[in-house]
């Protein structure tokens, strides 16, 4: 395939070019972390994104996202546990589903186990399994105990 690199781009690094355009943009650490392991193919494990392929080639662009993956990952797994609740409901009031929905239904499916980049290690793996486990239960658990009109009270 053919690297086509526009103008003003040329001296860019595929990571520091997925960081400006496009990683920056997304307000939540768990969203990134979201994002990154949605352009993973789940057949083959291989990252891709088109703009960044084009611009820097597969093997770069794959590169960089994958390293990308994993950097997102480990600074999830190093914030403070009130600060990575916070994190994950930003992320799911993002979401055009209900916060409560999703995190029933990820916890059903068990689709933030995608989430973990292949390199993360067994304790690193547990670790985010146990938390998201945790922080998505509360995150249901409180909207389900939330009145149901602000202003309405649940009867005792």
């Amino acid at each position: 395939m053919p690297r086509f690199k526009p103008k003003g781009m040329l001296e860019r690094d595929p990571l520091a070019d997925l960081w400006k355009h496009t990683l920056s943009q997304i307000p939540s650490v768990y969203g990134r972390l979201a994002y990154l392991a949605s352009l993973r193919d789940p057949n083959s494990g291989v990252y891709r994104h088109h703009g960044l392929t084009l611009a820097f080639g597969r093997e770069e662009s794959a590169r960089a996202l994958r390293e990308s993956h994993l950097k997102i990952f480990r600074e999830w797994l190093n914030l403070a546990l009130a600060s990575k609740s916070s994190d994950l409901t930003e992320h799911l009031e993002g979401l055009e589903e209900g916060s409560a929905t999703v995190a029933a239904n990820w916890l059903r499916t068990g689709h933030f186990r995608n989430l973990l980049p292949d390199q993360a290690t067994r304790a690193q793996s547990a670790q985010f399994i146990q938390e998201s486990t945790t922080l998505l239960e509360m995150i249901r658990d409180a909207r389900a105990a939330a009145p149901p009109f602000p202003g309405s009270k649940r009867p005792a």
